[in-house]
């Protein structure tokens, strides 16, 4: 009852917002067009389609905000007027009852709250979609931020994605477009990013791992995660003191050094995508702070990005040759990656990746809009039959997060003479001797584990041979044996100077 409830209010809302406009293109469908507008002659529909499906996810709640602002990262799937609008949606959602945090919260801990922490606020600090944060004090003094689900929203998102998943089903039957757009797919991306978020043990576990990527940091800080009283559904950090970093009046007049601070944003991100792999995939201002010594304060770490070595690489070559105007390198790196078909012309994808950067080089930050480059850039790729690879959609999103954080504190930040030179130190690191010598420190315990074992392995496969091909060739086997023998002494032994060196560093 509940579902088919919720499925009648999005109907209400689809039809009085007229978005039955995005259904009703397909010509199987198109002559419901007349009549349903006689039937609802009283709905407005003089304003855009995508401020009208702005307002209605608005009023359909904070699950359909957030799908929302996802949708507004997926510019390579969503037209550009929708993509614009859906970037509009603020994620300031109503507060749950503070009853409701304290009930909740002492059903976990079971006991009393006053039990479990020395003071709690009991007004909310910040709320979210699927969370709000209250401040309190532990009884040891500590003061931390208490981050509390909502109550129910399990049930609640599980209902909503279910209908989502009906309405992608819906739009790729009935819509042009539908297929091409890929709604079911990212409905089931949604899906799953809302349900790491669900799990605040996981998001505790995301920001420890940050805190000690970038542990004795002089440009970010992490909140600490007080285990004993972190759960599924409750957590509980060390507070926070900064200025939000959209306040750039109040940094102004707090001595913060507003353009290294801007610069000092895009070594962080640098540091955590191509160093770590492991970046903070929602950098909106609402979720970064500014300590009062100048170094960055990250918060909220639900939703985190990973990439691998072999993303690494490729991405940093891209990179490199962006920053070098060598377009033919760029379109090189895609082929020989596998991300675009084989057969593509190595001309004219350099020509149409020339088309799209070379007008924004030379320019300063505020002049340049990354939202329009990777617009224009998806563009192309749908051209060449480039598809945009899963794992780097957040790291598009956190982009144009730090496209928008730039602008806020240094609209003057070169922010390619500021990337090059770390990205070409970390290049440096990766390949040649340094690579090289990095990678065999990396494997020299495992190699160290195994050289042992590899005579015994080797005989045997040898007196194996020798008993499948006849005792005739046991003596050359046998002398076989002694060569690869001599060989395993030189590798052990260069192994094994690796090994101490790697311990004595």
């Amino acid at each position: 009852m509940l579902r088919l409830l919720r499925l009648l209010k999005i109907i209400f809302v689809v039809l009085r917002f007229g978005l039955d406009e995005f259904l009703l293109a397909h010509e199987r469908v198109r002559w419901l067009r007349v009549p349903l507008n006689i039937l609802l002659f009283l709905r407005n529909t003089s304003k855009p389609r995508a401020v009208r499906l702005r307002l209605a996810l608005e009023s359909l709640g904070p699950i359909f905000v957030k799908f929302g602002q996802m949708l507004s990262t997926r510019r390579d799937l969503m037209p550009t007027d929708i993509a614009d609008e859906l970037a509009r949606l603020q994620d300031r959602v109503p507060s749950f009852p503070s009853a409701q945090a304290i009930a909740m919260l002492e059903a976990t801990y079971g006991k009393p709250l006053h039990e479990v922490f020395r003071s709690f606020d009991e007004v909310p600090i910040a709320s979210a979609s699927v969370a709000q944060v209250h401040f309190a004090v532990l009884p040891d003094g500590r003061d931390v931020a208490v981050k509390i689900l909502r109550p129910g929203i399990t049930g609640i998102i599980r209902h909503d994605v279910a209908l989502l998943k009906v309405g992608a089903d819906l739009m790729e039957w009935l819509w042009a477009e539908g297929h091409r757009l890929k709604p079911r797919q990212v409905i089931e991306e949604f899906e799953k990013h809302l349900a790491d978020e669900l799990d605040l043990m996981r998001e505790a576990a995301n920001a420890s791992q940050l805190k000690r990527n970038f542990a004795d940091s002089s440009l970010l800080l992490v909140p600490e995660m007080y285990w004993d009283y972190c759960r599924p559904e409750v957590m509980v950090m060390q507070r926070m003191y900064g200025i939000t970093i959209s306040q750039v009046g109040a940094l102004r007049e707090a001595g913060i050094d507003i353009p290294r601070l801007a610069a000092n944003g895009v070594e962080i991100f640098y540091m955590q995508v191509f160093r770590d792999g492991f970046f903070h995939a929602d950098m909106h201002p609402g979720n970064v702070q500014v300590a009062a010594d100048g170094r960055y304060i990250a918060l909220d770490f639900g939703i985190m990005g990973t990439l691998t070595d072999s993303d690494k690489h490729y991405l940093a070559q891209n990179f490199i040759a962006f920053f070098q105007r060598d377009y033919r390198r760029v379109a090189q790196v895609h082929i020989e990656s596998g991300w675009a078909p084989a057969d593509t012309r190595v001309d004219e994808l350099e020509a149409a990746v020339r088309a799209v950067c070379e007008p924004i080089f030379d320019r300063p930050l505020r002049e340049v809009s990354f939202g329009r480059v990777l617009l224009r850039l998806f563009q192309t790729s749908r051209r060449f039959g480039i598809e945009v690879q899963p794992q780097l959609v957040l790291l598009q999103k956190t982009l144009l997060n730090i496209e928008g954080l730039g602008l806020q504190l240094d609209p003057e930040l070169d922010l390619w003479k500021t990337a090059k030179p770390w990205l070409e130190h970390w290049m440096s690191e990766q390949v040649g001797w340094r690579g090289l010598l990095k990678t065999l420190r990396e494997e020299a315990p495992y190699y160290a584990t195994l050289l042992p074992q590899l005579p015994r392995l080797l005989h045997r496969h040898l007196a194996n041979e020798a008993a499948n091909r006849g005792d005739d060739t046991l003596h050359k086997l046998l002398a076989q044996q002694k060569r690869y023998n001599a060989l395993l002494v030189l590798i052990s032994l260069a192994l094994l100077g690796i090994l101490a060196w790697q311990l004595h560093l």
